[in-house]
């Protein structure tokens, strides 16, 4: 069986733009588009943040920092422009061993407020634990400059400039001249 339009010589007798309820004449707004577009939900994201960072702050205060980073990290999900949430996470990996991911964390932190003297302090510690102690100097630098009264950058550059010290020390007594390494053992022996 074949189906096929009727043909209707019929005139119309207004045209279609005149007609005012038609679907697509207005632009209809989908329930998770209002939400998204809604004050009220970005409101509550950023409570839902701020609970979620306190919930960890409380956790980290008693050492239960895996759980802390897990509040922090949804806070992060929910509100990821806020700097604090990154250098505190960017601590506790630091506290756990998780050098690397805290040094992403306390760049990221630095990124999202340049002007913030104690994220510069966090990086210049992850990058000195990271053995970094060159880009540590910079960083504790940097946050001098923005605090000069900030008595862990000073300390922790001092910690960061003996290191460097110790290797250029190390680096002067135990390369061999004639060869660019470190020599193993005594120097009288062949």
């Amino acid at each position: 069986m074949k189906l096929a339009w009727k043909k209707n010589n019929k005139k119309r007798l207004r045209s279609l733009p005149s007609i005012s309820q038609l679907p697509f004449d207005h632009q209809q707004q989908h329930p998770a588009d209002e939400e998204s577009t809604d004050s009220g939900g970005h409101n509550k994201s950023i409570n839902d943040a701020e609970s979620f960072e306190a919930q960890g702050n409380k956790l980290a205060e008693v050492g239960k920092y895996h759980e802390a980073l897990g509040k922090w990290e949804a806070a992060i999900t929910l509100n990821p422009e806020r700097a604090t949430l990154h250098e505190q996470k960017a601590q506790v990996l630091l506290e756990i061993g998780e050098t690397w991911k805290s040094l992403k964390a306390a760049t990221r932190a630095t990124q999202l407020e340049p002007s913030w003297a104690e994220a510069w302090v966090t990086l210049g510690r992850a990058q000195l634990n990271f053995g970094e102690p060159d880009s540590a100097i910079e960083s504790f630098d940097k946050a001098i400059a923005i605090k000069a009264d900030c008595v862990d950058a000073k300390e922790d550059r001092q910690t960061a400039l003996n290191l460097v010290k110790k290797r250029k020390h190390l680096h002067t007594a135990g390369l061999s001249v004639s060869e660019n390494r470190y020599a193993v053992g005594d120097r009288n022996e062949p």
